[in-house]
């Protein structure tokens, strides 16, 4: 089973800038794409981000310019990140990250717990 732990969520003031982490744990073969989804209240969650395992990375229209993704492969995890600048209150949401890939045995589709990010005075 792989287990996903986000970490980098907060309070922040309009314009600034957050980093959100999230790093994968348990027995995994490959992880191919890796990505960012948010869900704010009363709405349905939405792609942000996504990478692929070769680097090709596409971005929602509204965060275009603003955010950017990132994966860095260590030995034995993977973690993925994004960065957000210039953030706007219409960035509140909580974010949720996501990996795909494949066990030893089988695939696998694994979502973080989430993590909350306020953009607000």
């Amino acid at each position: 089973q792989v287990q996903l732990v986000e970490s980098g969520g907060g309070l922040v003031q309009p314009g600034g800038s957050l980093r959100l982490s999230c790093a994968a744990s348990g027995s995994f073969s490959v992880i191919n794409n890796m990505g960012w989804h948010r869900q704010a209240p009363g709405k349905q969650r939405e792609l942000v981000a996504g990478i692929s395992s070769g680097d090709t990375t596409n971005y929602a229209d509204s965060v275009k310019g603003r955010c950017t993704i990132s994966r860095d492969n260590a030995k034995n995890t993977v973690t993925v990140y994004l960065q957000m600048n210039s953030l706007k209150p219409e960035d509140t949401a909580v974010y949720y990250c996501n990996m795909q890939g494949r066990t030893l045995r089988s695939p696998f589709n694994s979502w973080g717990q989430g993590t909350q990010v306020t953009v607000s005075s």
